[in-house]
């Protein structure tokens, strides 16, 4: 039997996306640990990303007491709209998520974790959004290849004064080691990294690792 539960609804971006949105909740309310709600971004919508792929993750959160948001970007799964190639268009994607967690789960700390491809787009959208007091990146893709698409984003988190903890296998194809600590030693505020040794970029997404993401994230939630 799950310790958690999962509420489907529909939220609408400025632009009149309408994302299929899932929360997340521990089954016992007062199993939930604070008001501090996750808002997970899913891996590149072009090339078949969505929120399937962050379940493991946002139930397992969900079953240590957090209230966790999963949706789909435009154009993804159930969501309608039309993906973007550089990933610009989602930023709004996530910034309407958010404000719905605010208005709907009365929270005003919201944690957001960027798979992949979502992690350059929740990256821009973390300063966009004051309620948002940290971000994860797992397999944030830095490399020059990557780049071409999502070398805009690299400036808004890195910018950012907000805690950042950046998760990345040692095996990762888009991104090496060196080219995280060289992209990560010029980034304002608190930085963290946690290495993930022998893990590829599409390993990290897979379900064995769900487990090891959920402690980190939430190791790294509790000192924030």
């Amino acid at each position: 039997m799950s310790n958690y539960t999962v509420e489907s609804t529909k939220v609408e971006t400025s632009d009149g996306a309408k994302l299929h949105t899932r929360l997340f909740k521990p089954m016992e309310e007062g199993k939930i640990t604070d008001n501090l709600v996750v808002v997970l971004v899913h891996p590149f919508s072009i090339l078949g990303g969505c929120q399937a792929f962050l379940k493991g993750i946002a139930a397992g959160l969900a079953g240590k007491g957090y209230k966790t948001v999963t949706f789909d970007m435009r154009g993804a799964g159930k969501s309608t709209g039309r993906p973007s190639l550089t990933g610009f268009a989602e930023i709004k994607d996530v910034i309407a998520v958010c404000k719905w967690v605010c208005e709907n789960l009365s929270s005003d700390r919201i944690l957001l974790v960027g798979s992949s491809a979502g992690a350059p787009i929740a990256g821009s959208a973390v300063d966009e959004i004051k309620e948002v007091i940290g971000y994860v990146s797992i397999g944030y893709p830095f490399g020059m290849f990557a780049s071409i698409l999502f070398g805009r984003h690299h400036k808004g988190i890195l910018k950012s004064p907000k805690p950042k903890l950046f998760v990345m296998g040692t095996r990762d194809g888009f991104t090496s080691v060196k080219q995280l600590q060289n992209k990560l030693s010029s980034a304002a505020g608190r930085v963290e990294t946690h290495l993930i040794e022998g893990a590829s970029h599409f390993q990290m997404e897979g379900a064995e690792f769900d487990n090891q993401m959920v402690n980190l994230i939430l190791t790294f939630t509790s000192s924030l």
